[in-house]
């Protein structure tokens, strides 16, 4: 009995293509909220115009404050992502591999500014082109991805992401190439005057699709996840550009202050052959030669008091101290400064509450990086990892404690007798890097293979040059 194998199918199936359409709706829907979220923190929002204070002539005038990007790179950047171990302390070089090979510690900065955005970023993990090179990790924006979320299980149930390289498969411009994650493989198809045509399927077996969401601020009833930018700070970001737009008007009207001349007669305002002169010509003149009136009275010159704009600016330091209690950062992060000068006590104690975000967010993340790694050694090896084998990410410290307090609190722990002096706990509570340590420990054996061969070599010199230097003989009579 003959057994035909099954063909690939060359299109998608009507269950696949009912997915795939409710998948691509709703990635459509949240690309405008993205989109938006994309400008703040760009500074390229529209501020809404109130139509009172601004006059026609500076409607083009655009002011930018860049509060929503400081406030997600000041979290950011304490989440520094510096390697991947096995919590059993097992050689973790198969991890490292995976990590170097996919430039993970540069891409993951990269996927937290994402997350922190948007709210969420997606990492897909896949077969190599090469067999013998590492599975492929990437990480995937929001704008061009996203997934259907299983929440008892807590696992996706499909994927779906839209493709801009269209080069690599000599796609023309009106094709769209989508890749469609799904429990037991991965198609890739190309959109073609309605129709979809698939290129290539990879059967992959996993059992679930090879994606994970990083999602940032999660609620039981929302595991999307929400952004930094949130409404409060658009609010006040949207606030604080129209304070300073009316500032620059401020500065054009009132920046000179006016003068009156009362008294004066006409030809005061003229040149020398009787053209009336401009406003701006006569206010510029340095020096107003005005005449007698016909009764002899000499007209008299004033000036108002020029524009204050330091009630603006209370306004938009007012704003700043709003802004940095909804990023939690300290105020002077911001602009905004005081008389007295915070002193050093004052500055960390401002920075707990962004150091505790940094520390949620470092253990939110830190379990999807995990899970991507364990999906990379399952599609690597053909098999998940032993459950009982966990693994641990590795971050510099959130906190900004000085080198001094890290190393003497190590060293006290060494003299306590806590920890070893020659372990690695005490480099990592050091402040030293992964780098860093995996150095410190190849100087360690290259001293101590150094201290070995003097020391044998001493004890060959000292039987030397003492008393019967001959060497013994083996047991049959031979010599050593």
């Amino acid at each position: 009995m003959v057994t035909i194998p099954a063909l690939p199918l060359v299109g998608l199936s009507d269950d696949e293509l009912q997915i795939l359409t409710m998948l691509r709706s709703d990635l459509l829907n949240q690309r405008f909220k993205l989109q938006l979220l994309d400008a703040y923190f760009n500074g390229e929002q529209l501020i809404q115009d109130l139509g009172i204070s601004i006059p026609p002539q500076l409607k083009g005038l655009h002011t930018v404050i860049g509060w929503p990007r400081i406030g997600v790179e000041a979290l950011e950047q304490r989440l520094d992502l510096e390697a991947f171990r096995w919590a059993d302390g097992s050689d973790s070089s198969d991890l490292r591999e995976i990590a170097e090979a996919n430039d993970l510690f540069d891409e993951s900065s990269l996927a937290h500014l994402d997350a922190l955005t948007y709210g969420r970023e997606y990492v897909t993990v896949g077969s190599p082109d090469d067999p013998d090179l590492p599975p492929l990790i990437t990480f995937e924006s929001p704008l061009d991805m996203t997934l259907d979320w299983d929440a008892r299980l807590r696992i996706p149930r499909f994927a779906l992401r839209e493709s801009v390289d269209r080069f690599d498969f000599g796609l023309a411009p009106e094709e769209r190439l989508v890749s469609f994650y799904m429990p037991g493989q991965t198609v890739f198809a190309v959109e073609s005057n309605g129709d979809w045509e698939v290129i290539d399927r990879d059967e992959h077996g996993l059992g679930v699709p090879p994606v994970l969401r990083m999602a940032n601020r999660q609620r039981t009833a929302d595991r999307v996840g929400k952004s930094e930018i949130t409404p409060e700070v658009m609010s006040i970001t949207d606030a604080a550009c129209r304070r300073l737009m009316g500032i620059e008007v401020a500065a054009e009207f009132f920046g000179a202050p006016a003068r009156y001349i009362l008294g004066a007669s006409e030809s005061a305002f003229q040149d020398a052959e009787g053209n009336a002169k401009s406003a701006w010509e006569t206010y510029i003149g340095r020096v107003l030669a005005l005449e007698r009136d016909e009764d002899g009275n000499v007209p008299e010159v004033g000036q108002f008091s020029s524009h204050d704009p330091s009630g603006q600016t209370k306004i938009v330091d007012l704003y700043a101290r709003i802004m940095a209690t909804q990023l939690g950062l300290p105020p002077h992060m911001l602009g905004y400064t005081s008389d007295n000068p915070a002193s050093a006590d004052a500055i960390r104690s401002s920075e707990a509450m962004l150091v505790k975000k940094a520390e949620r967010r470092i253990r939110r993340f830190g379990a999807t990086h995990r899970d991507a790694m364990r999906l990379a050694l399952w599609i690597r090896d053909g098999k998940p990892p032993a459950k009982e084998r966990r693994i641990d990410t590795v971050w510099r410290n959130p906190a900004t404690p000085t080198i001094a307090a890290q190393t003497d609190a190590a060293v006290k722990l060494v003299q306590a007798g806590v920890l070893p002096a020659d372990g690695d706990v005490v480099l990592e509570m050091a402040g030293l890097t992964e780098d860093q340590r995996r150095r410190v420990q190849a100087e360690r054996r290259r001293a101590g293979a150094a201290a070995a061969g003097r020391g044998l070599l001493d004890r060959l010199n000292g039987l030397a040059d003492g008393p019967g230097t001959d060497l013994p003989e083996a047991p049959d009579g031979d010599g050593l």
